[in-house]
């Protein structure tokens, strides 16, 4: 029942919530300096003044998980919110103007679903550079086709309803008709549609920047925090399981968010 997905709704979103006030109040926690090396003390377990250690150049662990946290969600929420602005757009144009509308809008950024998204993102990153500008174009070309054809699905769904047709009927404009009628019946997959965005993209950031073509080192991410750590699994395994913990809790809440915004958003499961 609806009551049932509200429930089921809290857990995952209270993570989300912490995990996104922590990533936005990293500059007024009192932490050390992300990239601040100390050469001295590297590898050295956790104490009073760091608390999960130091890294393979001495940097603060907490800190860099911390900063970390808030390039991997900037990177994944600029680059779902660039690509629902654009895919949903062209959807409700798609779907309303129909044969032509579709075919220059939802049909025509198809193409870029023909192409494996890892390898799309690899070509685009080594040949424009990396760095976190680069991935936020690369994942909101990737994510653009995904909310296209969301949208043009449900536009399809509505445009034929009961309150659709009265809007028109009174000589409403078609931007009105779209962003302020059909727009908001429609805004529970979109919403589902941006929190699958915002989860893939933190996946697929984590991954580049662990292949070196992601965030440009030194500056914090986890990806480069797996990647720095690999090569001392042995004398230091602890800097290998902080990062992937807090990426696989990260990347878990989220979809454990979006099942219960589906739950929540879907009016088939108002009943059993």
């Amino acid at each position: 029942m609806r009551r049932r997905g509200f429930g089921k709704l809290a857990l995952p979103g209270a993570c989300v919530v912490l995990i996104l006030l922590i990533a936005l109040a990293a500059p007024l926690l009192p932490l050390p300096d992300p990239i601040r090396q100390d050469v001295a003390n590297r590898l050295a377990g956790p104490t009073t003044g760091s608390w999960l250690g130091r890294d393979e150049f001495g940097r603060d662990v907490l800190s860099r998980l911390v900063w970390g946290a808030r390039t991997s969600l900037s990177v994944a929420f600029a680059s779902a919110l660039a690509a629902g602005l654009v895919g949903i757009t062209l959807g409700l144009i798609g779907g309303w103007a129909r044969s032509w509308g579709a075919f220059l809008t939802v049909r025509s950024v198809e193409i870029i679903m023909c192409f494996p998204p890892i390898l799309l993102a690899l070509l685009v990153v080594t040949l424009l550079g990396p760095g976190a500008a680069t991935l936020i174009l690369v994942l909101s070309v990737l994510y653009l086709p995904g909310f296209a054809r969301v949208t043009y699905a449900e536009v399809l769904a509505v445009k034929g309803r009961d309150y659709v047709e009265a809007t028109r009927a009174l000589g409403a404009r078609p931007a009105h008709l779209l962003f302020r009628t059909v727009l908001p019946n429609i805004a529970g997959p979109l919403l589902v549609q941006f929190s699958l965005a915002v989860a893939a993209a933190v996946v697929i950031e984590s991954g580049l920047s662990f292949l070196g073509l992601g965030v440009v080192p030194p500056a914090p991410s986890w990806g480069l925090m797996i990647r720095g750590a690999r090569s001392t699994m042995e004398q230091a395994p602890l800097l290998l399981l902080w990062p992937c913990a807090v990426l696989t809790l990260t990347i878990l809440a989220m979809n454990l968010l979006c099942d219960a915004l589906r739950d929540i958003l879907d009016p088939r499961t108002g009943e059993r």
